[in-house]
């Protein structure tokens, strides 16, 4: 069984070898004379925890002897060793005996400060980067925005207001959750934003959005909700990945469905034009509504000609604006920031 705190692959397990007949008297005969030296046997026993201040206890063992002694309190390297060392921080394997510190740890071996991480949110220590990002990204994948949040004020005005049906209210928001991306994640969005950039500097003039923040426009996209995300300040994502779809579009980000591979991944102006593409019927009927920011880099006014010197297309016009509908092609000019959980009256 591999150790699941994902600091060693070690499987192997250590027995004790056994001991001849030969070496078994031999211990006899040194125990016996252990006892009867009352000196000895009383330092044995007083070394508790209080000694470790001032020595420390060494033992060694070998398949001929077994012996045991203490180390003076003059050695300031070894006392200081046990009087500073962080013993809440330490992280280890109960299996494989490896004990990581994350502050004396990266002091004395440099060769760990390039493999030994932290999560800065639990504290759990990672021996690869890899590691971590998995556990940022399922663990801590959203938290829940709270009335102090300004935050939370922006995305729900936002999200009411493009509602074609005002007068009354269409729909109840249970919460607001801020998606907690990933740096990889991140860095992937920004390094698609350049990649536009540069494609717009052959055509300044035509494309003069592309070529300042790569037209980065603010979408919507609805999807089904299978899980209680977020609930009761829960930040981890649920295990029905891929049924679960907000939680698989937050942990691996949007696919592009085969179904539409022609068109591209759907984004909305609105909300409402969001919750109406959003067919899918729901037992309980909630939905979750992701609010994106998306390079939109150079636009298709229509779906019809040759796409391969545009990143998008949009659809066809609607009631709600001008550009209703946007297909991206390419999955990482989507980033998921905010996710509205919401129920129909």
């Amino acid at each position: 069984m591999k150790c699941s705190g994902s600091l060693c692959s070690n499987t192997k397990v250590m027995q004790k070898p056994e001991l001849s007949p030969e070496e078994q008297k031999k211990r006899a005969l040194i125990s016996s004379s252990t006892e009867s030296d009352a000196s000895n046997r009383s330092i044995k026993t007083a070394t508790t925890l209080s000694d470790l201040n001032g020595g420390a206890v060494v033992s060694n063992s070998s398949s001929s002897s077994s012996s045991s002694f203490t180390l003076p309190s003059a050695s300031p390297s070894i006392s200081g060793s046990f009087r500073n060392m962080p013993f809440r921080k330490l992280s280890g394997c109960y299996e494989c005996r490896m004990v990581v510190d994350p502050v004396l740890g990266m002091t004395r071996d440099p060769s760990l400060r390039t493999t030994v991480c932290s999560c800065p949110e639990c504290g759990e220590i990672f021996m690869k980067p890899e590691n971590l990002d998995l556990h940022q990204a399922v663990r801590h994948a959203v938290s829940e925005l709270g009335p102090e949040d300004t935050s939370k004020n922006i995305v729900e005005i936002i999200f009411q207001s493009s509602w074609l049906k005002k007068q009354a209210p269409v729909c109840k928001i249970d919460r607001i959750l801020k998606v907690q991306n990933t740096p990889k994640t991140i860095s992937k969005f920004e390094e698609y934003r350049d990649a536009i950039k540069a494609k717009a500097t052959r055509l300044p003039k035509k494309h003069p959005r592309c070529l300042a923040d790569g037209n980065e426009l603010l979408r919507f996209h609805c999807t089904t909700l299978m899980c209680s995300l977020g609930l009761n300040g829960s930040s981890n994502l649920c295990n029905s990945i891929p049924n679960c779809t907000v939680c698989s579009i937050i942990k691996n980000g949007f696919k592009v469905a085969s179904e539409v591979s022609s068109k591209g991944i759907l984004t909305t102006a609105t909300s409402g034009k969001a919750h109406d593409s959003c067919s899918v019927a729901l037992d309980d009927g909630k939905r979750a509504m992701l609010v994106c920011r998306v390079i939109a880099g150079r636009v298709k006014k229509n779906p019809e000609g040759n796409m391969e010197d545009y990143d998008s297309v949009a659809g066809a016009a609607g009631v709600y604006s001008n550009l209703d509908e946007l297909y991206v092609f390419n999955p990482k000019a989507i980033l998921p920031c905010f996710v509205v959980i919401y129920r129909g009256f």
